[in-house]
């Protein structure tokens, strides 16, 4: 079945400060798109705002998926809705294993558990992250790599409807980011994951292929298209667009 993550005119304050000024996305099943933008454009904003993280204020605007108010939901409401969010920095969690974690993720949401054991070993393999390393608590004593990587296995066990990836290729060598980016494509066909991928640079880009690029500066999107998009970027900066969205404010 085909989902539909909407944002609309989305507005956003922290501290009492508006960092969101009207957000417009829409992303189907199987699509990838990109935000990209230079530092306090408001990337990580949109990403902890849409999951429902505290101190986030919405001052306008909805969120839904498939038509259903995310915005009216907690935040486990809206992980069991079918929207998983990869953290820049994925917290420790000591004395929870992952597999006690994704078991009871999988229940909680009245889904079948009985196979995440197999389904982890399988997953682990597939991205190289040594299994052994899921004996421990949650990203405990992991590397920033490792946990970019088991982040992304919890996604492909959880199977999500859709991703928000906040700077996923943060702190990744090329190995890692081959890994973790294939993997994520992957799922686009296997079971119609739709991603909203943040992320500063191209090189992640080259392997998670994006349907749509879009800018963000200043509190808003100021360009959209296609892979062409980030090319630019890399080759001209984000100069030109932080002064479109100073035309737009």
């Amino acid at each position: 079945m085909s989902s539909v993550l909407e944002i609309s005119g989305l507005r956003v304050a922290v501290n009492g400060k508006e960092i969101l000024r009207g957000i417009d996305l829409r992303v189907a099943s199987g699509e990838v798109h990109a935000v990209m933008g230079p530092n306090g454009a408001g990337k990580s904003t949109l990403s902890q705002a849409v999951m429902g993280k505290p101190g986030y204020e919405v001052l306008g605007g909805t969120v839904t998926l498939d038509g259903a108010d995310l915005l009216a939901m907690e935040p486990w409401q809206r992980a069991q809705a079918g929207l998983f969010l990869g953290m820049q920095y994925p917290t420790e969690v000591a004395g929870v294993g992952v597999e006690d974690l994704l078991r009871e993720a999988l229940r909680s949401a009245g889904r079948d558990s009985t196979q995440v054991s197999a389904s982890v070993a399988t997953e682990a393999a597939r991205i190289g992250l040594d299994v052994r390393l899921l004996l421990r608590s949650l990203n405990v004593d992991l590397s920033g790599g490792e946990k970019k990587r088991n982040e992304t296995l919890q996604l492909a066990v959880l199977q999500p409807r859709f991703a928000i990836l906040d700077e996923i290729d943060s702190g990744l060598d090329i190995d890692a980011l081959r890994a973790v980016s294939r993997r994520v494509e992957a799922a686009t066909e296997e079971f119609g994951l739709g991603v909203l991928a943040i992320t500063h640079y191209h090189r992640l880009l080259d392997e998670l292929k994006p349907d749509v690029v879009h800018i963000l500066a200043r509190g808003r999107i100021v360009a959209s298209g296609g892979p062409d998009l980030a090319r630019q970027v890399e080759a001209d900066g984000y100069a030109a667009f932080a002064d479109a969205g100073a035309e737009v404010a």
